[in-house]
């Protein structure tokens, strides 16, 4: 499953997942664009086999409404991308009230994985072959507030920097796989969980950012990755042998990499935990 599909290293780790034989389902806000994706897809590899699902990461109903039409296929489930996700945005509320580049970023994947856990613990026992998580990150996670996840201050409207919510999202991110490779060597389960950096990527996640995206435009094709290049991290941590086995770690360019020392603080990642558990129940 790749959530995010639609464009972009979403709908590249689609097509890579489908042209080595899996079953891919594209859970998508916009299945217009998703379904071109598709055909593209078809187009190069006939064989290949996608299904689209509509997801709103932003909104808890639909997240929820997403498990169970996912529960009703009855499909197995070994491999999850958590792809999707906002960037820069100016400060608004989800519609559960959270701010919406954490609502998106973690949050929405946050009970989305925790939703799919059963069906992938299910599929690892019976498949005898292992589960993988992984959570697409950024090395934006660096510029995350000073104090990591602000929990208190978190719709805080008047100290909101659009990067540095940006950096907190990421930063969760790597919290939650780390926090899931931990529960799941605890419980003795066999899925791994796991997060990187895809590269400085020419997207469209810089589209509320009109300078950074008018510079990324003009100066992205010489120094950044296109699709293809920015998903092959996460295209390997889902799919290559050399990484079974490997849990709660941080990637870059297909390499093991050091996050940031808040990245690494177990703690701050069991209280996110707790934390989002509460804003998931709200």
């Amino acid at each position: 499953m790749s959530a995010g599909a639609s464009s972009g290293i979403g709908a590249e780790t689609a097509r890579v997942l489908a042209a080595r034989g899996a079953h891919v389902v594209m859970a998508v806000r916009n299945l217009a664009a998703a379904d071109a994706v598709r055909q593209a897809v078809l187009a190069e590899s006939p064989a290949a086999s996608l299904e689209l699902m509509e997801l709103d990461l932003s909104s808890l109903a639909s997240v929820r409404k997403f498990a169970d039409d996912f529960a009703a296929t009855g499909l197995p489930l070994n491999i999850l991308v958590n792809n999707a996700g906002v960037m820069a945005t100016p400060f608004t509320l989800s519609k559960d009230g959270i701010e919406m580049q954490f609502a998106t970023n973690h949050v929405g994947h946050f009970l989305l994985t925790n939703l799919l856990l059963e069906t992938m613990k299910k599929t690892s026992r019976e498949s005898n072959v292992e589960g993988r998580i992984v959570n697409v990150s950024s090395e934006g996670h660096r510029f995350a507030y000073k104090e990591g996840i602000r929990f208190a201050k978190l719709n805080d409207e008047e100290e909101y920097s659009t990067i540095a919510a940006y950096g907190q999202s990421k930063l969760a991110n790597i919290l939650h796989a780390n926090e899931l490779a931990r529960r799941f060597k605890e419980e003795g389960v066999n899925i791994t969980a796991n997060s990187l950096h895809p590269g400085a990527i020419i997207t469209n996640l810089l589209r509320h950012h009109s300078i950074i995206d008018a510079l990324h435009r003009t100066l992205g094709k010489l120094v950044l990755k296109n699709a293809k290049q920015g998903a092959a991290t996460q295209c390997y941590v889902a799919l290559h042998p050399d990484a079974k086995g490997v849990s709660g770690k941080y990637w870059c360019d297909s390499n093991l990499y050091e996050p940031s020392d808040k990245a690494k603080d177990a703690e701050l990642g069991k209280k996110l935990w707790d934390y989002t558990l509460d804003l998931v129940a709200a």
